[in-house]
């Protein structure tokens, strides 16, 4: 019973007050962990190909490790010490794995800026939660992007956390969370992670897979829920959910993409490179600043949906 208040508290939570910018948070620590293990694992491996490959795999399977060890047996220690404890420091990590909230907000300021007709903050705004250049997009382009790394982001900020708290706490959950902060930080194709940060890349992806995809249903079915095209968005799914250099990340945008019936992705830059993607989703209309809004409401939905589905599923299993 514990297991699945503190699940629901903490989804709550992040509804309620997203991540406070005065409360320390995890991967602010998990952010340092892998800093300094890959100081000190680099300086113990060859600065070869083979070695930093082998490198990178130490350090992807120290970090998530440690972390569920360690959260695991505070968890333990604090419900041992009493429920009411256990139950307190089990809900503020279940929180503290979620972004729903701060994810929404972070695209709805987008959003003010373009209806504020002011370009340049809007490109600053969205610079923000997305990893492309920014500083020559369109109106159109800005949009884009927000409504991209919403629907991305739904299955790491959303989907995936809340499965894997669903399954094993939240211990598990920020097991999760050290895999998705170290592909952030060294799953990158250049010179400098190209072979170090292969063994993060592909955990992630692996992390990612099943949830990705559930999250995807869950966007088609939040979809019918939002008044928005859940059979185009099913179609969408179906045809261009591959559509991505990654295994996952089209999961979600093709779902999106045909919920609303625009086209995402194509051609953009990063770090001064242009990067021919494919496009996801049929331009059945232009893309408007106001799909930001929209996104954020299969966003909401998806969540609320996510999590009364996997309350119930586990309230059965525990009957």
């Amino acid at each position: 019973m514990n297991h699945i208040l503190s699940v629901f508290l903490g989804f709550c939570l992040d509804l309620l007050l997203a991540d406070p910018a005065w409360m320390p948070h995890p991967v602010i620590f998990m952010g340092k962990a892998i800093s300094a293990l890959e100081k000190f694992l680099r300086s113990r491996f060859p600065r070869t190909p083979a070695g930093e490959r082998a490198a990178g795999r130490v350090l992807a399977a120290a970090l998530p490790l440690g972390t569920l060890a360690l959260t695991g047996a505070l968890c333990w220690g604090a419900y041992r010490l009493h429920p009411m404890l256990g139950l307190m420091l089990e809900t503020l990590w279940c929180w503290q794995a979620l972004a729903l909230k701060g994810l929404a907000s972070e695209a709805r300021a987008v959003y003010d800026r373009l209806a504020e007709e002011n370009l340049p903050a809007a490109r600053t705004q969205v610079a923000r939660i997305v990893g492309r250049d920014t500083q020559d997009l369109t109106r159109e382009g800005v949009t884009k992007a927000a409504v991209e790394t919403v629907a991305e982001n739904f299955a790491d900020g959303v989907a995936a956390p809340l499965l894997y708290m669903l399954l094993g706490g939240a211990p598990l959950a920020l097991c999760y969370k050290a895999i998705n902060t170290m592909d952030s930080m060294v799953a990158y194709k250049n010179e400098t992670y190209l072979h170090f940060g292969r063994g993060a890349a592909r955990l992630d992806d692996a992390a990612n897979y099943i949830p990705a995809r559930l999250a995807a249903l869950l966007l088609i079915a939040a979809s019918a829920l939002t008044g928005l095209n859940a059979k185009n968005a099913w179609r969408i799914w179906r045809r261009d959910r591959r559509n991505h250099a990654s295994p996952n990340s089209a999961q979600t945008e093709s779902a999106a993409a045909g919920a609303l019936g625009v086209q995402l992705a194509g051609p953009a830059w990063y770090f001064g490179e242009k990067y021919d993607k494919p496009t996801i989703g049929d331009p059945l209309r232009a893309v408007e600043p106001e799909d930001i809004l929209r996104a954020n409401r299969l966003l909401y939905a998806g969540g609320l949906l996510a999590l009364a589905l996997g309350l119930s599923i586990l309230w059965v299993v525990r009957l």
